[in-house]
């Protein structure tokens, strides 16, 4: 290996662990919430209605967030600076959450009991829905470094170890909350979002002072250059195109490879039904283990810890070596596979004993085993299918259908949950929704893995017109 290749897998491996990292604090001020909710239920006078609105709209904004900083992700240079950025406001706005109590002597915000009144549900609303936002402006990001960073032919499994960020972010989070809540019971609520916040504050120095936005700037050629699988690799290894090729190239990807890409509409389909499941286990995970199956905060809260650290890790890792070992890089195939196993796990959870504990927890670490290859595996489609070009973009509208989900696996299932006194509604619903989920991945099963062909379609097509042009 030469010093240009042993260069490139230094920065590109400090890359992905950095952004790994990163993106597990966004998680650590974003899922702070759903873990602390049976606290904040019991200790405020919370109602799960109440709390699922919550989810609701902060999934929604997140959702719309991500659209709209995926498309100036594509377009901006400091997209670490976005990101950076994204995580510093939002650890301000989880401080700020847990002073809501000491503006009580200026704005009504705790009754006679020390509940929450109704001043204090819009106050940390609106908190909230603005945190929404500004958790949009992780994901975008870290999509279009990876593509930037990381050869397409070994994305699937390189993006699966980066998505364990999503499991060390919830999972540690949960040992975390377990500890606070467990040492200090319910009332030390708001340490639930002050430690995150300020962990989350040293994460957004460490992003920005700790990565580069694409190879250039180390004086390293392209992440496609350095990909001797790629068809690309012959079209970029000659005369480099100029900000103008390059603009073109970009606009017509974008519309071309993004917007009128049936396979990105279906994959964002898809992506809805799998994320209801993944936020029914992890949003309500806690409150389920608490309700549905007789745990005790500190135990439910353990449990969401290792149903993440254990389930989820494992199954983002192996989803992502199957892709390009067995699937070769069709990443639909693998998660068509894995929302439905991870149904079924969801299935045997509902309808399992509710006195044998061991198989619960075995159960539902299983349901996310499966339910988080998906998760990473679609966001991985979308990349490779849009290319470098609308990998943010892509991801962005893909986004935008995935948290779509919390209008239904937040206020909806607490608004059931809450009137029927019974869980078994949402049970039934989220099964349903994952079989239909499983149909949509299943009609895309021969794509290609990638549009990288089509790339160089439109390389070459823009060249040839602009040499044209200049006759």
């Amino acid at each position: 290996m030469d010093n240009v290749q042993k260069k490139y897998r230094y920065w590109e491996w400090r890359t992905l662990i950095i952004l790994m990292l990163g993106y597990a604090l966004f998680y650590f001020v974003r899922k702070n919430f759903s873990i602390a909710m049976p606290a904040l239920e019991s200790e405020l006078g919370f109602s799960k209605t109440q709390l699922g609105i919550f989810l609701t709209l902060n999934g929604v904004i997140y959702g719309v967030s991500r659209l709209v900083n995926g498309f100036l992700s594509d377009r901006i240079k400091n997209k670490k600076g976005l990101m950076a950025l994204g995580l510093l406001l939002s650890a301000g706005v989880n401080i700020a959450i847990g002073f809501i109590p000491a503006v009580n002597s200026f704005f009504t915000v705790l009754d006679g009991n020390g509940k929450a009144t109704m001043g204090f549900i819009y106050l940390m609303g609106s908190l909230w829905l603005i945190n929404g936002w500004l958790q949009g402006m992780g994901y975008p990001p870290c999509s279009s470094l990876m593509a930037h960073w990381i050869k397409p032919s070994e994305l699937a499994t390189k993006q699966s170890i980066w998505n364990a960020s999503h499991s060390l972010g919830a999972g540690a989070l949960g040992f975390m909350i377990a500890f606070i809540l467990g040492q200090y019971t319910n009332a030390a609520w708001q340490w639930c979002f002050w430690v995150p916040a300020i962990l989350a504050i040293m994460g957004s120095a460490m992003i920005f002072f700790g990565i580069k936005n694409n190879p250039s700037e180390v004086g390293l050629p392209s992440v496609h250059e350095m990909d001797s699988k790629k068809a690309e690799v012959k079209v970029n290894t000659g005369e480099k195109m100029s900000e103008e090729i390059e603009k073109r190239v970009s606009n017509r990807c974008l519309k071309e490879m993004v917007l009128a890409n049936p396979v990105i509409w279906i994959i964002s389909i898809a992506d809805f039904f799998v994320y209801i499941i993944r936020f029914t286990i992890l949003d309500w995970g806690s409150t389920i283990l608490v309700q549905f199956k007789g745990m005790d905060t500190a135990l439910a809260a353990t449990t969401i810890g290792v149903m993440e650290m254990v389930g989820g890790i494992a199954g983002m890792l192996l989803a992502g070596w199957i892709t390009d070992r067995f699937f070769k890089g069709r990443a639909h195939r693998t998660s068509a596979l894995f929302t439905l196993f991870a149904t079924i796990c969801l299935l045997l959870f509902w309808i399992s004993p509710k006195s044998s504990v061991v198989l619960s927890i075995g159960l539902i670490v299983l349901s996310a085993f499966f339910i988080y290859g998906p998760q990473a595996l679609l966001g991985i489609a979308c990349t490779n299918q849009a290319t470098k070009y609308g990998a943010a973009s892509a991801n962005g509208i893909c986004g935008v259908f995935a948290y779509l989900a919390p209008i239904v696996s937040g206020v909806v299932f607490g608004a059931i949950t809450q009137h029927t006194g019974s869980w078994n509604m949402v049970f039934l619903l989220s099964i349903a929704m994952g079989f239909v989920g499983t149909a949509v991945l299943a009609a895309i099963w021969g794509k290609p893995a990638d549009g990288y062909a089509q790339v160089d379609k439109i390389i070459e097509e823009e060249k040839a017109k602009a040499a044209a042009e200049r006759k």
